[in-house]
């Protein structure tokens, strides 16, 4: 058998693994377990809607994720234009401590965040949960790597027409990475949207918590803790929307982290 077909075939057969627990999720959420074999019912997603939520949920979730995201894009643009483009004594060593954080699991930032939270007396807000995500070290990595790649006879031009260094980056710079912004949008918004242990942790109330911990909560009710075709039509409703986007919009994942340079 030809080596391509035998990689073809192994991808395959994983991809089936891997997507399994997916297919059971969907089985159980849409089976009516009042009747004997397979039914359809949408009873389970009703009733989960109906015992939880999930309307807040989901708005807190998108004021999360988009929050942190439009901060990161700032943060991660001005400090990879900074690296990439201007020097100053001691950069190569906070550029490697950067780099230290992507290898620091969030898990150990834990206490401390929630100390730090703590005084500043914001426990139990959607800002708790953005605060410690607002840097990325990963972001600024990638992003100072399409923009080293940028000739540096484009931000001599952008001067030449009496562009500021601000004006420079969002002229020259921004429209360049583009591909770069939109791969890195994708890490961060997934990742996001699945965080799950720091808001369990920070938040209190139903009014600040996002969709995983509210899934989280929802599952270990007493009520619902054996009804497992809703709270797996509960675990839907926090999925559904990344895996509509993903098959909405894969072309466009692919490409972006092909011409990010991410391998």
């Amino acid at each position: 058998m030809p080596l391509n077909r035998v990689i073809n075939l192994s991808t395959h057969v994983l991809a089936i693994l891997w997507a399994l627990p997916l297919f059971g999720i969907i089985y159980m959420a849409f089976k009516d377990t009042k009747v004997e074999g397979f039914s359809v019912t949408i009873h389970n997603f009703i009733e989960a809607w109906n015992s939880a939520p999930f309307a807040q949920y989901y708005l807190n979730t998108f004021i999360i994720v988009i929050g942190i995201l439009a901060v990161q894009l700032v943060t991660i643009t001005l400090a990879a234009y900074v690296f990439a483009r201007m020097n100053f004594v001691g950069q190569g060593i906070v550029f490697l401590l950067y780099l230290v954080q992507i290898m620091i699991p969030i898990e150990l930032l834990i206490f401390p965040n929630s100390s730090t939270i703590a005084q500043l007396g914001i426990y139990d807000t959607k800002l708790a949960i953005m605060i410690p995500y607002f840097i990325s070290a990963f972001g600024i990595f990638l992003l100072r790597q399409t923009f080293k790649g940028i000739p540096y006879e484009l931000e001599e031009a952008a001067k030449m027409e009496g562009c500021n260094r601000i004006q420079t980056i969002w002229h020259v710079y921004v429209p360049l990475a583009k591909p770069t912004y939109i791969a890195f949008g994708l890490i961060s918004v997934s990742g996001q949207w699945s965080n799950f242990l720091w808001p369990l942790i920070i938040t209190d109330s139903d009014s600040n918590r996002p969709l995983t911990v509210g899934l989280a909560m929802f599952a270990k009710a007493s009520d619902s803790g054996a009804q497992w075709g809703v709270v797996a039509a509960a675990t839907l409703f926090v999925i559904l929307p990344l895996l509509l986007a993903f098959f909405l919009f894969q072309r466009q994942f692919i490409s972006s982290f092909m011409h990010s340079g991410i391998k």
